[in-house]
């Protein structure tokens, strides 16, 4: 955990952002635009309270049961964020045996 720019808590993964926190009711996490539509027009998100047309998208835990929202929205993003070089890894070897 670090502070964040504009305020708030950020969380890491690997020395990127993978979301923040405002106070105890606003997360922002940035996705590629695709997957913030998508969160969006799945009505798991809403768009970014100050920038809705980046990939940007905002979650507020305005009632208890809302976090389990916010807690699924981070694992999503660890996921996404710490799956990048295993496919690369993971794609290496059958290019190898190809050449």
């Amino acid at each position: 955990m670090h502070d964040h720019r504009f305020g708030g808590i950020e969380f890491r993964v690997n020395g990127r952002e993978m979301g923040h926190m405002h106070g105890d009711t606003l997360v922002d996490l940035p996705f590629p635009k695709d997957i913030g539509r998508k969160l969006i027009a799945d009505g798991k998100a809403s768009p970014h309270h100050v920038l809705p047309q980046s990939g940007w998208i905002s979650f507020y835990i305005d009632e208890p049961d809302k976090v389990a929202g916010a807690l699924e929205l981070f694992r999503m993003q660890y996921e996404r964020m710490t799956s990048y070089g295993k496919k690369k890894i993971d794609s290496t070897p059958s290019q190898r045996q190809t050449l």
